[in-house]
Protein backbone atom coordinates (compact mmCIF):
# COMPACT_ATOMS: atom_id res chain seq x y z
CA UNK A 1 0.00 0.00 0.00
CA UNK A 2 1.28 3.47 -0.86
CA UNK A 3 0.71 6.59 1.12
CA UNK A 4 0.93 10.20 -0.01
CA UNK A 5 4.47 10.77 1.29
CA UNK A 6 5.79 7.63 -0.39
CA UNK A 7 4.18 8.49 -3.71
CA UNK A 8 5.24 12.15 -3.58
CA UNK A 9 8.87 11.05 -3.17
CA UNK A 10 8.76 9.23 -6.53
CA UNK A 11 9.79 10.83 -9.81
CA UNK A 12 7.07 11.96 -12.17
CA UNK A 13 8.04 9.19 -14.59
CA UNK A 14 7.74 6.51 -11.89
CA UNK A 15 4.34 7.90 -10.93
CA UNK A 16 3.33 7.86 -14.60
CA UNK A 17 4.47 4.27 -15.03
CA UNK A 18 2.56 3.11 -11.96
CA UNK A 19 -0.61 5.07 -12.74
CA UNK A 20 -0.61 3.97 -16.39
CA UNK A 21 -0.11 0.34 -15.39
CA UNK A 22 -2.99 0.49 -12.92
CA UNK A 23 -5.28 2.28 -15.38
CA UNK A 24 -4.46 -0.21 -18.15
CA UNK A 25 -5.29 -3.14 -15.88
CA UNK A 26 -8.58 -1.49 -14.92
CA UNK A 27 -9.39 -0.48 -18.52
CA UNK A 28 -9.86 3.07 -17.24
CA UNK A 29 -9.94 5.14 -20.43
CA UNK A 30 -11.42 8.04 -18.48
CA UNK A 31 -8.18 8.41 -16.53
CA UNK A 32 -6.18 8.81 -19.74
CA UNK A 33 -8.72 11.15 -21.27
CA UNK A 34 -8.65 13.34 -18.16
CA UNK A 35 -4.85 13.62 -18.41
CA UNK A 36 -4.93 14.43 -22.10
CA UNK A 37 -7.42 17.23 -21.49
CA UNK A 38 -4.96 18.82 -19.01
CA UNK A 39 -2.22 19.18 -21.62
CA UNK A 40 -1.75 22.54 -23.30
CA UNK A 41 -1.17 20.78 -26.64
CA UNK A 42 -4.58 19.13 -26.32
CA UNK A 43 -6.19 22.57 -26.21
CA UNK A 44 -4.25 23.55 -29.33
CA UNK A 45 -5.66 20.58 -31.28
CA UNK A 46 -9.25 20.81 -30.07
CA UNK A 47 -11.89 19.64 -32.48
CA UNK A 48 -15.64 19.92 -32.47
CA UNK A 49 -15.93 16.21 -31.65
CA UNK A 50 -15.24 15.79 -27.94
CA UNK A 51 -16.48 12.21 -27.71
CA UNK A 52 -14.21 9.37 -26.69
CA UNK A 53 -15.15 7.70 -29.95
CA UNK A 54 -12.97 10.16 -31.84
CA UNK A 55 -9.92 8.75 -30.07
CA UNK A 56 -11.08 5.18 -30.17
CA UNK A 57 -11.89 2.88 -27.32
CA UNK A 58 -8.51 1.22 -27.11
CA UNK A 59 -6.42 2.06 -24.07
CA UNK A 60 -3.29 1.59 -26.15
CA UNK A 61 -4.47 4.21 -28.65
CA UNK A 62 -5.01 6.68 -25.84
CA UNK A 63 -1.59 5.91 -24.33
CA UNK A 64 -0.07 6.43 -27.78
CA UNK A 65 -1.86 9.77 -28.07
CA UNK A 66 -0.55 10.75 -24.62
CA UNK A 67 3.02 9.96 -25.69
CA UNK A 68 2.58 11.90 -28.91
CA UNK A 69 1.23 14.96 -27.11
CA UNK A 70 3.74 14.99 -24.26
CA UNK A 71 6.95 13.29 -25.28
CA UNK A 72 7.21 13.02 -21.48
CA UNK A 73 7.69 16.78 -21.22
CA UNK A 74 4.98 18.21 -18.99
CA UNK A 75 6.08 21.83 -18.75
CA UNK A 76 4.03 24.04 -16.49
CA UNK A 77 1.43 21.29 -16.17
CA UNK A 78 3.79 18.91 -14.34
CA UNK A 79 2.51 19.72 -10.81
CA UNK A 80 -1.09 19.11 -11.90
CA UNK A 81 -0.19 15.93 -13.76
CA UNK A 82 1.84 14.64 -10.79
CA UNK A 83 -1.15 15.34 -8.55
CA UNK A 84 -3.41 13.42 -10.95
CA UNK A 85 -1.04 10.44 -10.92
CA UNK A 86 -0.80 10.46 -7.12
CA UNK A 87 -4.56 10.86 -6.70
CA UNK A 88 -5.22 7.94 -9.02
CA UNK A 89 -2.72 5.70 -7.23
CA UNK A 90 -4.18 6.57 -3.83
CA UNK A 91 -7.70 5.76 -5.05
CA UNK A 92 -6.65 2.64 -6.99
CA UNK A 93 -3.75 0.95 -5.17
CA UNK A 94 -2.06 -1.86 -7.05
Amino acid sequence: MSDLATLDALSTEELRDRAFSSARKRGDIGFFWNLIERLPSARDTESNDESLGSVGSSIEEVVGLWRELTGHEYGEQEPLIRAAFIDYLLKHPA
